[in-house]
């Protein structure tokens, strides 16, 4: 069975980088994006990865584009925006799809682990719902991220423990990776 750990993605100037590199740590991998009502999740990812990166923790950013036209800038634009904006400092790789035929392999294997299950209760997710049911009809079977900012909370040894869809507060993912450390 494939772990994250097998996979090789490109890093926002187009080298590849082996997730094996991040063996023995645990991750978060997150679909971004800079125009979307969950950009402010930048910032308690970056506060995050300052608290608990010396314990061995790593955040994977991973820009796309496929909700809404939500992230049109190049890669340098969008690492310009989170560096001055947010500060962040975790790794941000090139922007890949998430969805669809042309979905990067990587985002495949933590989505059949942990399919989707809902946004939850309330208006804020119930509009949600509906407006990403429009977005990613045009996917199909292969819609395996419904929205900006899903996290994937991956162990020590590769195993996918956890989906976080972007209305989870993020104070149960910071709970969820304190644990997991």
């Amino acid at each position: 069975m494939k772990t994250v750990y097998d996979f090789t993605v490109k890093d926002r100037k187009g080298n590849d980088v082996s997730l094996s590199e991040y063996q023995g740590k645990v991750l978060l991998i997150v679909n971004t994006a800079t125009g979307c009502g969950f950009t402010p999740h930048y910032e308690p990812l970056e506060a995050m990865y300052k608290e608990m990166k010396d314990q061995g923790f790593e955040i994977l950013d991973f820009p796309c584009n496929q909700f809404a036209n939500q992230a049109p800038e190049s890669d340098d634009e969008i690492h310009a925006f989170c560096t001055l904006k947010f500060g962040t400092e975790f790794p941000q790789f090139k922007k890949i799809d998430v969805n669809g035929e042309t979905a990067d392999p990587l985002y495949a294997c933590p989505s059949t682990e942990k399919p989707f299950e809902g946004f939850g209760k309330g208006l804020k997710a119930a509009g949600l719902a509906k407006f990403a049911d429009m977005n990613n009809k045009e996917f199909g079977d292969k819609a395996y991220i419904k929205w900006n900012f899903t996290k994937f909370l991956i162990d020590r040894e590769g195993n996918v423990v956890a989906r976080f869809e972007p209305t989870v507060d993020m104070d149960e993912v910071r709970k969820a990776v304190a644990a997991t450390l």
